[in-house]
């Protein structure tokens, strides 16, 4: 029997078709984890930062997050609006926005923290299967980027 050809452009195929799909159908998978929260999946994805770091500037948060400033601003406008942090204009240096958690956005950690083990089971991944996933995601991120030396890092 001879080996079946692949076509090197079938949709199927390509990583990156895979990655976005992914992508999409994860963050769609968190929408309805998220709402009681009142966030949406890059609003949580700021509140991840301030949760592990407390204090950051707008600047630092964009580098954490793998986006540009004029990206994360609006959604920490947004956070500040729900209660959750708070932005204020550095006293040493007026250029730099600091954003700091209120107190409702440090209370809000507790709810949040059930949220990666019920991300998991929506997934059906267990933990060994996500940390590799994990490992995966990082090692396909720092090659993308050695490839494009304009890539954000993340």
């Amino acid at each position: 029997m001879a080996a079946e050809t692949r076509d090197p452009l079938a949709l199927e195929s390509q990583v990156c078709f895979a990655l976005s799909v992914a992508s999409r159908s994860v963050v769609n998978a968190y929408r309805p984890v998220l709402e009681p929260l009142n966030l949406t999946h890059p609003q949580y994805l700021v509140m991840l930062a301030l949760w592990q770091h407390t204090q950051l500037s707008l600047k630092q948060l964009a580098e954490l997050l793998g986006l540009e400033p004029a990206t994360v601003s609006p959604l920490a406008k947004r956070l500040e609006a729900l209660g959750y942090l708070h932005r204020e204009r550095d006293t040493g240096d007026e250029r730099t926005l600091s954003i700091s958690l209120t107190a409702a956005g440090r209370a809000l950690r507790a709810r949040a923290e059930t949220i990666p083990a019920t991300m998991a089971k929506r997934l059906g991944l267990n933990e060994g299967e996500l940390r590799d996933l994990h490992d995966a995601m990082l090692r396909v991120i720092s090659a993308a980027q050695r490839a494009s030396p304009s890539a954000r890092s993340v």
